[in-house]
Parts: C-alpha cells; structure tokens; sequence
C-alpha cells in the first residue's frame, strides 16, 4: 500500500506539473482578452446573482445554482491549501494565487456559457448539462465526453466525498475527542437527508449554508485584521513584493524564489476556485434561466468569492501570523496562524473547515450523479446518491490517503477536455457574449 501510495503521488504531481498549470492559466489569459475582459462587469453580475426569480426552464434559481457550485468550490484549499501555497512559494504565493482568482474569472463565464446553451431540458423538466454536453453537442466529440463524465464520477467520490468526510472526523477526534464512528454516522444521516431529496434540495441547504459560512468567515478574518492592525500593511506589501522578488531564508523557512512563489501561487489558486476544470458548469446548467450569458454572469462570481475574496483573506492572516518562518506547513501552519487569537481564532477555524468541508460534500454528490446519469441514464442516480451517502460513512472511519491521491489525477485530468471544449468553441462563447451586451 505504500508503494501504491508513493506511485500514486508521484503520477498526482505530474498531472498538476507545470503543462497543466500553463494550459490553465493560459486559458484564463486567453479568455479574459477573448471576452474583452468580461471581469469589469463582476458587480454587474454580483447584483444579478442575488436575484431569485424565474427567468426560464431549469431547476433552481440563479442564486441556488450560484451558492450550490460554491458550495463544492469553498473548501479545505481555502484554509489549508492556502497555508500549503504560503510555505512552499512564500508570502509572494498569495498574490499570484489571487491573479488566478481574477483571470479565471473568464474562464468560469465561459465554462457556464457553454453549460446553458448545450444543456438537455426533458419532458418531465429535469436538466443536465456540463462539460460533456457541450463536448458532445457542440464539438461531436462523443468519447471525450465520456472521459470527462468517467473522471469527473471518480473525483466525485474522492475530492467530493471520502477526504472531506474523513477531514471533519478527524478534526472533532483531535479537537473534542470524539469517535469517527460518532461524528461519521451523524454526519452519513444528514447528508442523506439532504442529497436524497436531489439537487432542489441540496440547493435550499446550500442556499442557507453557504452564505452562512462564508460570512462568517469573512468576518472572523476581518476581526483578525483589527487585532492585528499595525502589522496589517507590512504583511500586504510583504506579499506584493515578495511575489517578484522571492523571500529570502529566515529562521526555520528556507526561502523561496520567484519561480516558486509563481508556481504554489498559480497551483493552489487554481485548485481552488476550479476554474477550468469543468466541476460547476453542471450545476450553472441547472439554474432557471434562458439566456445563457445571464448565468454565466452569476456563475462567474464563484470565483471572485472563493479566490479574490476567501482565498485572499486567509493568505494575509497565515501571512500576518509570521508562522510560516517557523518551518511549519499545510494544516499545522494554519492551526498555528488562527490560534494566535487564542479565543476566538480557534472557534473561527473549526467552524470555516466544518462548514466549509462538509458543503463541499453536497455540491461535489450533484456533480457525481450528473456525470453518472450521462453514462448511464437517470435510473442510476438513485442508486449513486444511496452509494454517496455510504461512502461518506467509509471515508469517516478510513485512512484514505492513497484515495485522496488517486481523486487528484483524476480532478486534474478533468481539465483537459473541458478546456478542449473551451478552446474550440471559443467562437460560440464570444457570439453569445456579443449577442447579449449588444442587446443590452
């Protein structure tokens, strides 16, 4: 198991190396001046995603579909990933990390022009859309639809699933000393409540879920800011600076580089917001809408949430703590930067990756049986959510770092076609946009 383990994160780290972070972070590029830098109308979109009403065929609301991709988006990489990005790269990993966040803007507009207009409403008026219908229906492109909708099931059940639920047992055994078998069977029964009932269901959850969490997150950070505020600035023109110039070794930190601070930056930025790698577009496809450049609109702002915003936040507070010099990394620097406001960075902490994790469990079960219904039919969606809400139970009580690994390479390889997609039906993405603004 060890040896699979190793060989697995090996193959793990070429599949996120540097071809896939350039194609990326090019596409992201690309798009942006495509669209003729779609990101100026981010408050625009902002104030269309709170509205409710229903505009056209679908499932749920603009909002819904909006809170439920964020939902799987807003995670562990959030907190953790973006102490990971700080240790490895340097302060400087902040700020390449939020340049992904306002590039891959683009890049998530467009995944969700494409999911709208390629989507399949039936006659009972369920929907299905995503990366492989727009492979599929715009580019005749069959079997590298079924590629993307066979990684996107396994990632499902990996990233979505068994590593998050495995996340939060292991926080309460840690911090409360309570049992896996406890937190995991509270946590399979509420998970099952909730994603039995399908995605209007999870949408009412996430609908309060979500803003929920990321208030209160928010807010937590900009109490840290307050405490902290005389070392408030340095720390942000630490990161500026330090993105181009690299940091140099202090105390226990060995210092790093330009090249890295871009790297970890790009990597983790991207890992975050999963702009480009064909996860939300499945449930913008769902929202009741008729136009498909409204939605994508209100889709776009996940990323200016996870990543402009969430990312940003927990990147100047890992920064700010100054215990990234200690020679700490991942989840123990995090700990280490939230405890230093003793009572309330802690309780801060636990609450983020809780709710953080276990939305991220809902968002990515849609994602799965989506892909699944598109190999099979909607028959099997029901037996999918029945094997989610075990898997959940498994991951809770599992030493799963072989599973966590092998959900890597196929998140990663997830990209690929989705990008194809986006590339070669840059054209439609461009005229939909033109159509809309040009109405306007």
């Amino acid at each position: 198991m060890l040896q699979i383990e190793r060989s697995l994160d090996v193959i793990a780290s070429y599949v996120w190396g540097i071809p896939l972070l350039v194609l990326l972070f090019g596409t992201h590029l690309f798009l942006t001046f495509r669209l003729g830098f779609i990101q100026k109308h981010i408050f625009k979109a902002i104030k269309l995603s709170f509205t409710k009403q229903k505009e056209g065929q679908g499932e749920i609301s603009h909002f819904g579909a909006l809170v439920t991709a964020l939902a799987a988006t807003i995670g562990t990489g959030n907190i953790v990933g973006v102490s990971t990005a700080v240790a490895a790269g340097g302060p400087g990993a902040v700020l390449w990390m939020w340049l992904t966040g306002v590039f891959g803007i683009a890049t998530k507009y467009a995944e969700a022009v494409l999911a709208v207009k390629y989507r399949v409403v039936r006659h009972d008026g369920t929907v299905a859309g995503g990366p492989m219908y727009a492979l599929e229906r715009g580019l005749g492109l069959k079997w590298l639809a079924v590629i993307f909708a066979i990684l996107t099931a396994v990632a499902a059940f990996g990233i979505g699933n068994m590593v998050q639920a495995n996340s939060i047992a292991v926080m309460f055994q840690k911090s409360f000393g309570i049992s896996p078998w406890i937190s995991g069977s509270v946590m399979t029964v509420i998970t099952a409540v909730v994603i039995l009932g399908g995605i209007k269901s999870i949408a009412r959850v996430c609908e309060i879920l979500v803003p929920f969490m990321a208030i209160f997150y928010i807010l937590g950070c900009i109490v840290f800011f307050v405490i902290r505020h005389d070392t408030l600035l340095h720390s942000v023109e630490h990161i500026f600076t330090s993105a181009f110039t690299g940091q140099a070794a202090i105390g226990g930190f060995l210092g790093a580089g330009m090249k890295e601070a871009v790297r970890y930056g790009i990597a983790r930025g991207l890992f975050s917001n999963e702009s480009g790698l064909g996860s939300a577009p499945i449930v913008a496809a769902a929202a009741q809408t008729k136009d498909p450049v409204r939605q994508a609109l209100v889709s776009s702002t996940g990323t200016f949430w996870d990543t402009v915003v969430v990312c940003a936040m927990t990147g100047i507070v890992v920064v700010n703590s100054g215990e990234w010099m200690n020679g700490l990394k991942g989840a123990e620097l995090t700990h280490a930067a939230f405890g230093q406001i003793h009572s309330f960075g802690p309780v801060l902490l636990t609450v983020g990756l809780l709710t953080f994790v276990f939305s991220t469990i809902l968002g990515w079960s849609y994602y799965g049986e989506k892909a699944i219904e598109y190999l099979l039919t909607p028959a099997a969606v029901m037996p999918y959510r029945i094997l989610w809400v075990i898997a959940v139970m498994i991951g809770s009580i599992s030493t799963i770092q072989s599973v966590w690994s092998f959900a890597d390479i196929a998140n990663g390889l997830m990209a690929i076609p989705n990008l194809v997609a986006l590339i070669l039906l840059n054209s439609v993405i461009v005229s939909e946009t033109r159509r809309y603004f040009g109405k306007k």
